[in-house]
């Protein structure tokens, strides 16, 4: 088995932003975990949810924002850092700055990436294209 090409792979785009699945059960052979690249657009994120049968760890790539774990007070996160989700645990990332918030997410088991699917907004856009952004 190669490298994964993501051009080769669809994005999944929501009003909040992007994410791109690199391996997930449900498209890489033998996966039981999943990895995936998110883009928060400024000022939205991924409000306050969980995933009942999967852990999650996030590690930040780049911009700033505000992170939300067991329903404490929420702190912030910048490149560089790794939360830590317990599986169930209620959880939610926000972009406090100007610029796209860049992640890396990892669900183990893989699953939740499928849930997705089932949000109003989702929108699955081919590979090759991509998502574009709409300005407010």
């Amino acid at each position: 088995m190669g490298p994964i090409d993501p051009q080769s792979l669809p994005t999944q785009s929501l009003e909040w932003g992007a994410i791109k699945w690199f391996v997930a059960p449900g498209h890489t052979p033998g996966a039981v975990m999943a990895l995936g690249e998110v883009v928060l657009l400024p000022g939205k994120g991924h409000e306050r949810h969980n995933h009942p049968e999967s852990e999650e760890i996030l590690y930040i790539l780049a911009g700033e924002g505000e992170q939300m774990v067991a329903d404490g007070a929420p702190f912030p996160v910048r490149a560089g850092d790794v939360i830590f989700i317990p599986t169930a645990i209620f959880h939610s990332t926000i972009n406090t700055g100007w610029a796209p918030l860049r992640l890396l997410a990892i669900y183990n088991p893989g699953g939740p990436e499928e849930g997705l699917r089932e949000l109003p907004d989702f929108r699955e856009v081919p590979p090759g294209q991509n998502p574009g952004w709409a300005r407010s």
